[in-house]
């Protein structure tokens, strides 16, 4: 069996991406909560916010698709 390794090589940190996540609710009245979010690439620090999971999806593949060829 290989070996596990926690120590991520070359080629796998050549094609990360580092986000940070934050989440929090939003109180929208007579008892109603909405989950908001928003997602911020480190590296260029591009940032946006969403409002359920597919925005956050759709944030994700904006923000990868604005990174230069080498870094994708």
């Amino acid at each position: 069996m290989p070996e596990l390794s926690s120590t991520p090589d070359a080629h796998e940190l050549t094609h990360s991406q580092l986000f940070v996540l934050r989440m929090w609710q939003e109180n929208l009245g007579e008892g109603q909560l909405e989950w908001r979010g928003k997602v911020q690439h480190m590296i260029s620090g591009e940032a946006h916010y969403f409002r359920d999971w597919s925005g956050l999806m759709a944030c994700l593949q904006q923000i990868l698709e604005n990174q230069p060829e080498h870094t994708k």
